[in-house]
């Protein structure tokens, strides 16, 4: 579907390059044994979630850089422009849901433990996925997209010739 939206192979690779990162991020307390946890049922949900968070903070930056590519800026302006504008609405839809996902992490009583596993993925993974996305996806944008203003251009030129 990434790939149909963007119209490209590329920009979903970008996107979706800090979504491993950010899993093995959440799974860290899992092998570390904090506060019993243990890869189940309630701990893959939250990894599912975790994975349509990431990948959203990766496609905000990513379109909002190709519409200023489009706009005629370099890949480096583009990128940097995009990730220092959306930083603010990717911090704010981090924050929102760690501390929405603190009840379920403190939670006590019956289902308490399922609570805490799917809460827990959530909170560490976005915590670090969020951290990687902003460092590592503008990275993986400067390596492995194109310069679509410059392709415009020729493909323009030569068809007025």
């Amino acid at each position: 579907m990434l790939a149909a939206q963007f119209e490209s192979f590329t920009d979903p690779l970008i996107i979706l390059v800090s979504v491993p990162m950010s899993a093995v991020g959440a799974l860290i307390f899992v092998a570390l044994g904090l506060g019993g946890a243990s890869l189940n049922i309630y701990t893959e949900v939250g990894l599912v979630t975790l994975m349509g968070l990431i990948s959203k903070h990766g496609i905000l930056i990513v379109e909002f850089a190709n519409a200023l590519k489009a706009q005629g800026k370099s890949k480096r302006e583009a990128i940097e422009t995009a990730a220092g504008i959306r930083l603010r609405p990717i911090l704010m839809t981090t924050a929102a849901m760690v501390l929405g996902v603190i009840p379920l992490i403190f939670a006590a009583g019956a289902g308490a433990a399922s609570r805490f596993n799917i809460g827990m993925v959530i909170a560490m993974g976005l915590t670090i996925g969020t951290l990687f996305t902003l460092y590592v996806v503008p990275a993986a944008y400067m390596l492995l997209s194109k310069e679509h203003a410059a392709a415009t251009e020729t493909a323009g030129q030569t068809a007025a010739e």
